[in-house]
């Protein structure tokens, strides 16, 4: 029975909405994520008000057993009115515990489960979609606390405030109703509660929500520089900086503190006055019960209604405020992840988008220009081609546009004018998927991902299998030291973990294994950006021989500060302020005696002077 409730809603269903742009206000974003389940919200509506009705008729019948009791006697209870008894009874033992237990398994194990993760895997899938430099210009900690919170938050305030709706609803109206039922004059005070009971959640609600956001958007700073600071201890180490990172946490804590803070003044004060507003309730409507019942007025089955409705409602009144202050302090959460949420993905697949397919493997870089939106910067009306299985050095200072131009190549980033071409295919016609599938790379960021040796290596063709990955780390001299690793939970070999961005190899290691994962990929375009920066001269001069391997065949791209690199390649490129101003052979730009040739002359150990 349990399977059957958990089945009802597919947490990884395909999302009919992907494709559309992310709703920017708050009524349309819990639209999208409502469609697909309403019609199970409107059966969890339905059992909330059946369970509410039930528990306000229980009540009713309180009175009703005082004044059944009174009049009828011992004697004559059961026999006059044993069917009613007998109804009562089986209310309270089959339909409230048959409605409320599905009330319950629907709630729990369907919404709580798998509608939440069914709004964050797709929210996480929205995330993966967006551009390179989206997760630049973000904390990776508040990325993913919002990817935490949001989802948890929408279902609180959805399906709380269902049940919030109902139980006001239900329990005003409905006592109202059995108040007047009993004698009009009892409904006064009720409606006198009600009003002011109203006036106190309109004024407090829509501060709450405001402070909601504030300390929503405090915690994912104070989460963010948290995270920030782990992900770079590296660096707080080497640079001796643990009491800049104390008062850098300190800081994003004390922002939460004082916003956390305010939000608390705002719920004391508000449970002060509905205190006193209850306390004002409880004896007003009792009071007044008594009397009417000392003038014989009322009956003892209405006092004892009034008595018992004005004490289920006083607590329901505490109930549906912290419900409803907490419907708000979600809304807020869900306003402050919205913002990432709903920002638009700037670089998508055309709509008519092909698969890209390399061949031969020819670049062309047509009239190429980008400066990341500045007036300055990037490359400005850069032409390129590189012919299939040629190999070329991209050389240059820093800044000269070299990372632009593989950045360009990989399509992190559209063109701002031109075009580049592979095969004759114009790439922003193409898929991006297939695009980065016909394109190894290897970088000077040979940061790994926190999964075994061979999870990282097979990330470069998954399908491969193990055996393909272990070969391919021999072939990067990786196999040696990799069998000697073990992890902290006593895995070994392939099957260690290498921590956060691979923390426990040395640099040297990580980019061996990144080099093997790129063999194993086996491209028809490489790119090696600085790959074998983090390598001894000993290491490099082994592992040679397979990059020449890996090369072969295939079209090459090569940055490299270290020259002596790239000297055998087929063509260097010199950029300079994003323009070409020399290529050639690594002899023929050395005759030449221009900006590459000074490069030459000036190398320190082998390694470019860039100043």
């Amino acid at each position: 029975m349990y399977a059957w409730f958990e089945r009802l809603i597919d947490a990884f269903a395909p999302d009919p909405y992907e494709n559309e742009p992310m709703p920017t206000t708050m009524r349309g974003f819990y639209a999208r994520f409502v469609k697909p389940v309403w019609p199970w919200l409107v059966v969890l509506a339905v059992l909330g008000f059946l369970v509410a009705a039930i528990d306000l008729l229980l009540v009713r019948w309180v009175g009703q057993l005082v004044d059944l009791a009174r009049e009828a006697g011992p004697e004559r209870l059961f026999a006059d009115h044993g069917p009613l008894l007998l109804g009562m009874a089986l209310t309270a033992l089959v339909l409230r515990p048959l409605f409320s237990f599905l009330h319950n398994a629907l709630y729990n194990l369907s919404f709580m489960s798998g509608f939440t993760i069914q709004i964050r895997w797709r929210l996480h899938r929205r995330l993966l979609r967006q551009t390179l430099g989206f997760f630049q210009n973000d904390f990776a900690g508040r990325l993913s606390n919002r990817v935490m919170q949001t989802p948890r938050a929408l279902r609180e305030s959805l399906l709380q405030g269902i049940d919030a709706v109902w139980q006001m609803f239900v329990y005003f109206i409905g006592g109202a109703l059995i108040m007047a039922e009993s004698d009009w004059r009892l409904t006064a005070p009720l409606l006198f509660w009600a009003v002011c009971y109203v006036a106190i959640l309109t004024y407090f609600l829509p501060r709450l929500r405001q402070s909601s956001e504030t300390v929503s958007h405090a915690q994912s700073v104070m989460t963010g520089r948290v995270v920030d600071s782990y992900t770079n201890i590296l660096t707080v180490k080497l640079f001796a900086r643990a009491g800049r990172e104390d008062e850098y946490g300190r800081q994003g804590m004390q922002g939460f503190l004082d916003a956390f803070r305010r939000q608390m003044r705002l719920i004391t004060s508000m449970e002060a006055l509905l205190l006193a507003l209850n306390g004002l309730a409880l004896t007003s409507i009792c009071g007044l019960a008594l009397w009417l019942w000392t003038q014989d007025q009322a009956t003892l089955g209405a006092l004892a209604t009034a008595a018992a409705l004005t004490l289920r409602l006083t607590q329901m009144s505490f109930w549906i405020m912290f419900v409803v202050s907490g419907i708000f302090e979600n809304l807020g959460q869900v306003s402050e992840g919205m913002q990432s949420f709903a920002a638009p993905i700037a670089l998508q697949d055309a709509e008519e988008a092909k698969t890209l397919h390399v061949d031969k493997g020819e670049i062309r870089f047509e009239k190429v220009g980008f400066a990341y939106g500045a007036e300055k910067g990037g490359v400005r009306d850069l032409d390129l081609v590189i012919k299939p299985g040629e190999r070329v050095g991209l050389v240059g200072r820093s800044g000269a546009g070299k990372s632009t131009l593989v950045n360009l190549l990989l399509r992190f980033y559209d063109v701002e004018s031109g075009r580049i071409l592979i095969d004759g295919q114009d790439i922003s016609k193409a898929t991006q998927e297939s695009l980065r599938g016909g394109i190894s790379v290897v970088t000077q960021d040979n940061a790994l991902m926190h999964r075994s040796v061979m999870d990282n290596i097979l990330y470069g063709r998954p399908e491969a299998g193990e055996d393909a990955g272990i070969e391919a780390a021999r072939r990067a001299q990786a196999h040696g030291f990799i069998q000697d690793l073990e992890d902290p939970k006593g895995r070994t070999g392939y099957e260690a973990h290498v921590g956060e961005r691979g923390v426990k190899l040395s640099g040297g290691q990580r980019q061996r294994v990144t080099l093997a994962r790129a063999l194993l990929k086996n491209a028809p375009i490489l790119v090696l950006d600085e790959a074998t920066s983090a390598l001894d001269s000993e290491v490099e001069a082994a592992i040679q021989e397979e990059l020449e391997d890996l090369m072969a065949g295939k079209t090459v791209i090569a940055i490299a500060h270290r020259l002596s690199t790239i000297a055998h390649l087929d063509r260097i490129v010199v950029l300079e302020h994003g323009r070409i101003i020399e290529q050639g052979t690594h002899q023929e730009l050395l005759d030449a005696g221009g900006l590459y040739a000074s490069f030459w002359t000036r190398q320190s150990g082998g390694f470019l002077d860039i100043s």
